[in-house]
């Protein structure tokens, strides 16, 4: 039996539901591994298929959607047509709804979303399209290993052309400040807190707001060119920008607001969307 390995074959960037935690963004590393026989040009699988296959499934089946554990009694779930609604029941009596096009949603076996069940679904997918050589296949999800803080978080991009316009995606960052070119923890810890588990929501997006059960609620309504979205979370789990929330007006607005306190200082933000990319803002 012979073995291919592709490690960092791409970053699923995507937000799952979690009845304690609630609306969480995250971003997990792709490895794969091939066994199989030799084919004809003494290979289990091409290097160039590899990265355009697997990854093409990985991308339409996972990355930017909404992971939903469908065997999960805090879940409500209606299909009508190609849309989806959902009703999420939170441990501290909150709920979150989200109503979306079907691509937008992946609805996953199981109670809860852990890497193995993502791996299990993924590696079933990619055996309807490897060759015939290929007897085995192994998906590894991991998280990067991140030397100091991050957070997590989620939100839309309604003026994107691909997937980056779906309602709820998101991110696992590290966050790096800089005041007068010396990280500075205790900001980076502050806004690593501030935006535990947080979705990041633009203004002018809010069509409503409402208190159901003693809980503020706010809801957010966009429609991109996949279609409608619509977001209704516990407002304590929302942090609002008065900009759209793009990686470069995130960094830009982490920068205005660390520069309130310092004014004479210089800060430098450089944040992180994911793994490996983001944008860097200097006051």
């Amino acid at each position: 039996m012979n073995h291919l390995f592709v490690d960092n074959l791409t970053v699923i960037d995507f937000a799952y539901l979690d009845t304690r935690r609630g609306l969480v963004g995250e971003s997990w590393i792709v490895d794969i591994v091939l066994a199989g026989e030799l084919d004809e040009q003494g290979m289990v699988f091409d290097f160039g298929s590899v990265k355009r296959t697997i990854k093409q499934v990985i991308d339409e089946r996972v990355d930017h959607r909404l992971v939903t554990p469908m065997d999960q009694p805090a879940l409500e779930v209606t299909e009508e047509g190609d849309r989806v609604s959902l009703a999420w029941q939170l441990e501290d009596g909150g709920l979150i709804r989200h109503q979306s096009p079907a691509e937008a949603v992946l609805l996953l076996e199981g109670e809860r979303v852990v890497p193995s069940a993502v791996s299990a679904l993924l590696e079933s997918e990619l055996r309807a399209v490897l060759p015939g050589n290929v007897t085995g296949i192994e998906v590894i999800l991991r998280e990067e290993e991140i030397d100091g803080p991050y957070y997590h978080y989620v939100h839309g991009l309604k003026k994107h052309l691909g997937n980056c316009q779906r309602i709820a995606h998101g991110h696992r960052s590290r966050i790096e400040i800089r005041r007068n070119d010396t990280r500075d923890n205790d900001l980076e810890r502050e806004w690593a807190d501030r935006w535990r588990d947080i979705y990041v929501g633009t203004e002018e997006d809010i069509v409503e707001q409402f208190v159901e059960n003693d809980t503020a609620y706010v809801t957010f309504a966009y429609e991109a060119n996949q279609g409608e979205f619509t977001l209704t979370l516990p407002r304590r789990r929302v942090y609002l920008m008065n900009t759209d929330s793009t990686v470069e007006l995130i960094a830009a607005h982490l920068a205005d607001t660390c520069k309130q306190p310092h004014p004479n200082d210089r800060i430098q933000v450089k944040a992180f969307e994911g793994v490996g990319k983001g944008a860097i803002a200097i006051r």
